[in-house]
């Protein structure tokens, strides 16, 4: 066996060859040195863009949000304005209502007193003339008996009408004392 056979036999095929670890570290070097030059400035870069654009968003959102609070308080608030007057409108339109019912049964009751104040009187005043003509019919037809009984037309003569009209003013009177309760 020859010393570069014992050689080879006593590498390890795990650990690379020295030129290779050479190579490989300048090689890491440099991609590691464009990387920190090159590659990451522009990384770090669109990350603090990208990182303002979110916190400018959050920030939009947040006023956004905030003005949607005052929106919505304001809608609230006008809401609730609303419903207090909506509640005044009908209370005070329920309070016109009554007072209208009212004024109407007021002038209905009026009216209808009127009505029967004015058919009272018409039934006093045919009341009184049908006593009238019922006194004259009554005052004839006595003036008719009596003249049959006498035997003389009595028609004529006042005296005998003014009898006849005394004593039924009489009857009447006689009549009215005796229904005090109406009967």
């Amino acid at each position: 066996m020859t010393h570069a056979s014992i050689l080879a036999e006593s590498e390890n095929p795990l650990i690379p060859a020295t030129y290779d670890i050479l190579w490989g570290t300048i090689s890491f070097i440099i991609v590691l040195f464009v990387f920190w030059k090159y590659v990451l400035p522009a990384f770090t870069k669109v990350s603090a863009e990208r990182t303002e654009k979110i916190e400018g968003g959050l920030e939009n959102a947040k006023k956004m949000q905030a003005e949607a609070e005052r929106s919505k308080e304001a809608y609230s608030s006008q809401l609730e304005a609303a419903a207090k007057e909506a509640s005044s409108i009908r209370t005070a339109a329920q309070s016109d209502g009554e007072q209208i019912v009212a004024a109407a049964r007021d002038d209905a009751v009026a009216a209808a007193a009127a009505v029967t104040a004015r058919a009272d009187a018409q039934i006093l005043v045919e009341r009184d003339a049908a006593v009238g003509s019922l006194q004259r019919d009554v005052g004839d037809l006595a003036l008719q008996l009596a003249s049959k009984i006498v035997g003389e037309s009595l028609a004529d003569d006042a005296r005998a009408r003014a009898t006849v009209d005394r004593f039924i003013a009489e009857l009447e009177q006689s009549a009215a004392t005796k229904e005090p309760d109406g009967r």
